[in-house]
């Protein structure tokens, strides 16, 4: 044991986990922590331009690797900046670690410059919230942290670090790396499941969450292609399962295919993998019985209490992804599916929906993303945040691979550019799409900067109708033709791309897309197209007249 501060403590703890990049906005509370970054080789530092983003970077980065994304934020305004980066991690279920500066132990319970008490603000923002008071724990705490953000459901970790407790100098051994913990199905109840199985007429497979890894991805994929079974993914989860597969039949969540919809409704067995039930899955609780559904519900999650936290299944199983794939890997197949017709059918529905739609205007962004599918191989990355652009994407791609989307369930605007960095940093030999609308983008947009500094070399597409799409849809729903607050006066965004440095063009047709996306791609630095859609293409289904005059209709 050699003595160290606390901030090489902390640092070195870090590598030790398997951390290779921090994002951070620096402030003068860690300066002893960047200090120790300095030495640091194998520790990649990217600097960002505001915490938001940066959480968002971190988050993604969880989201990617299935390890702890790291990010350091400075006390007060900083780690008020960085929580809704931190309300992601929670919703979605995203390893991820916050270290936040604070102020000198000597100077608590004074309202001292930017004093905050974190465990009270970051209580429902996080899994666990804890302030290290001593270097000589630095070990024991971060070793904790990182267990903590992985296991079960797993999610966000908030750690505050007294700058003067960073100063502070302990001889105290290091801690070992964390190991991911796993939980496996008992024989009893695969043997239950096998026999509601076989009972079955109308089964459906729906899979989300987190926690999944190349080895579950695949044993699920095997599963249900030995026994034919249909399987849909959960809200913004559409990368759990192979989308070219015979056996995948959809997305059930915003924007739900009514046809699919109806058959979720008259499936008789319901297998939920990974995924929580949330409203946006299940249409408001709407889709499902509350609190006993009518389908035989079977829930797997590695989290037990989120089972029977809503919807009560007739058979619960408390199994990571992980060690529910490794017991489907084992599984004999049933002998010949009585339900092949109905998983044909499903399969059906879903190719009939994908085909494109003739929107208004002349930027159609059905052929968009078709042209993205077409002209970019099956490891491409695509984000997107929150907004009525995004079920353009959602409804019309079709995802490979795992980990080939990254998508805020919990509907945070601004997310998607920040996702896209974080993951062109992680990968870079892969293509990255953020598909941005406008006021999303601005959420976020001068993460340009992050972007060009760190070589990240993305393809941002603002989708431009000059409006907060997705309330002015609920606005004309609720209050037609009562316009107030919903509209934008937006930047010329290719103008704001060029300024950073970055490669950019405007698009207003669709036959102008697809060489503008073959120039970005060429162009090899951050890329920004800007597509200019009529407003009226609001969502795939529905013109903005078509949802204004039902709604007056129903006046």
């Amino acid at each position: 044991m050699t003595e160290r501060t606390g901030a090489r403590l902390l640092v070195d703890q870090l590598a030790i986990h398997g951390a290779d990049r921090v994002f951070c906005v620096p402030g003068e509370s860690y300066l002893s922590v960047l200090d120790a970054l300095h030495d640091r080789n194998d520790i990649e530092t990217i600097v960002c331009r505001q915490e938001g983003g940066m959480a968002m970077m971190a988050e993604a980065d969880g989201k990617l690797t299935g390890r702890p994304g790291i990010c350091m934020v400075t006390r007060g305004p900083g780690a008020t900046n960085a929580s809704a980066g931190l309300h992601v991690a929670m919703q979605d279920s995203t390893p991820m670690i916050m270290l936040v500066g604070q102020i000198a132990r000597g100077h608590r319970e004074r309202e001292s410059f930017q004093e905050l008490d974190y465990r009270r603000m970051f209580g429902q923002l996080a899994k666990w919230t804890a302030e290290i008071d001593s270097a000589d724990r630095i070990p024991e705490l971060i070793a904790r942290a990182f267990r903590v953000a992985t296991s079960g459901r797993p999610g966000p970790v908030v750690l505050a670090l007294p700058e003067d407790m960073l100063d502070e100098k302990a001889k105290v051994p290091d801690a070992p790396a964390y190991t991911p913990t796993e939980t496996y199905p008992a024989s009893a109840q695969l043997a239950e499941l096998r026999r509601l199985l076989e009972g079955a007429e109308r089964p459906l497979v729906l899979v989300g969450g987190s926690r999944w890894d190349k080895a579950s991805f695949d044993a699920l994929r095997n599963w249900a292609e030995a026994n034919d079974l249909p399987v849909a993914a959960v809200f913004r989860r559409q990368d759990r399962f192979d989308n070219d597969h015979r056996c995948y039949v959809g997305d059930v969540g915003i924007g739900l295919n009514p046809e699919l919809k109806k058959r979720v409704e008259a499936a008789d067995l319901l297998i939920v993998i990974g995924a929580r039930l949330d409203d946006m899955t299940t249409g408001g609780y709407t889709l499902l019985d509350v609190p006993a559904p009518k389908q035989s519900l079977v829930h797997v999650h590695a989290d037990p209490n989120e089972l029977g936290r809503v919807f009560q299944p007739k058979l619960a199983i408390n199994a990571s992804p992980r060690g529910f794939g490794s017991a489907l890997a084992a599984m004999e197949r049933l002998p010949q599916p009585r339900w092949s017709g109905w998983r044909e059918e499903l399969r059906a529905i879903y190719e009939a929906w994908q085909r494109p739609v003739n929107p208004p205007g002349a930027l159609n962004m059905s052929e968009v993303v078709h042209e993205l599918r077409a002209r970019l191989p099956d490891d491409a990355v695509f984000t997107n945040g929150a907004g009525n652009f995004a079920t353009w994407l959602h409804r019309f791609n079709r995802f490979r691979r795992l980990g080939t989307q990254l998508a805020p369930t919990s509907g945070s605007m601004g997310y998607g550019f920040p996702a896209a960095i974080a993951a062109k940093l992680r990968f870079p030999d892969r293509p990255v799409v953020c598909i941005a609308g406008d006021g999303d983008f601005q959420m976020t947009g001068q993460e340009l900067g992050t972007a060009m500094q760190a070589g990240a070399n993305v393809i941002v597409l603002v989708v431009d109708n000059g409006m907060y799409g997705t309330i002015r849809m609920h606005q004309e729903r609720e209050f037609p033709g009562r316009v107030h607050a919903t509209q934008l006066r937006n930047p010329d965004f290719a103008a704001l791309a060029r300024a950073y440095g970055a490669h950019a063009e405007t698009v207003e047709r669709t036959a102008d897309f697809a060489p503008s996306l073959d120039r970005a791609i060429a162009a090899r630095k951050p890329a920004v197209l800007h597509l200019k859609v009529d407003p009226e293409a609001l969502t795939p289904r529905q013109s903005l007249s078509e949802i204004r005059a039902a709604a007056l209709a129903r006046l």
